[in-house]
């Protein structure tokens, strides 16, 4: 009688998939492995972002814009994601949980752009990250051009949903700093 092959964890698989899979970014949200693989129009999304936050002055004393950087959720047990850029307090350094991410408090805002599938992005992601207490969600459309900004997360939402086009700008909340950003310029558009 053959033994019983015993399955790896969550975090065991999705350790597998990023070593088999250089430059695919792994994570686990909804109890589920998700690997959104990396494209040039998303990687310059990604730069002009951090240009555009940079220049807004969002990296600073109080805070830095990062990318790529795990945030330990809630869901399950073995639950994590990985935005492509956010604002966390300095010190998060202090606050590694486990699997290289850190605890969602330090988190100030997390922002996706988009990839292939929306369903992460718009649907998965927000549960997770207003069950985090996230206190911002920044969605980057790139497929329906526009921008989406979430806030005030309580019981698994967040309750306050801002939807904003080219031509626009919009505001991020006070206690991100007191920033605009223009909708052209975090998509990218070109003029």
């Amino acid at each position: 009688m053959d033994e019983p092959v015993e399955q790896p964890t969550l975090l065991e698989a999705a350790e597998l998939i990023s070593n088999q899979f250089a430059g695919h970014r792994v994570e686990i949200v909804g109890s589920q492995v998700v690997t959104p693989p990396p494209n040039a129009p998303y990687g310059n999304s990604l730069s002009r972002l951090m240009r555009v936050l940079f220049a807004a002055g969002l990296d600073g004393d109080e805070a830095e814009v990062l990318q790529n950087v795990g945030i330990w959720l809630p869901d399950g047990p073995s639950d994590y994601a990985v935005p492509d850029l956010s604002i966390v307090d300095t010190d998060i350094d202090d606050h590694l949980v486990e699997y290289n991410c850190y605890d969602p408090v330090v988190f100030l805002l997390v922002l996706e752009v988009t990839s292939s599938d929306l369903s992460d992005d718009l649907k998965k992601k927000p549960f997770a990250y207003a069950s985090a207490g996230v206190p911002v969600y920044v969605i980057v459309d790139r497929t329906n051009p526009r921008v989406m900004v979430l806030t005030d997360p309580q019981d698994g939402e967040h309750r306050v949903h801002a939807v904003h086009h080219p031509g626009q700008s919009f505001a991020l909340p006070g206690s991100i700093g007191a920033v605009t950003l223009s909708v052209d310029d975090v998509l990218a558009v070109k003029r």
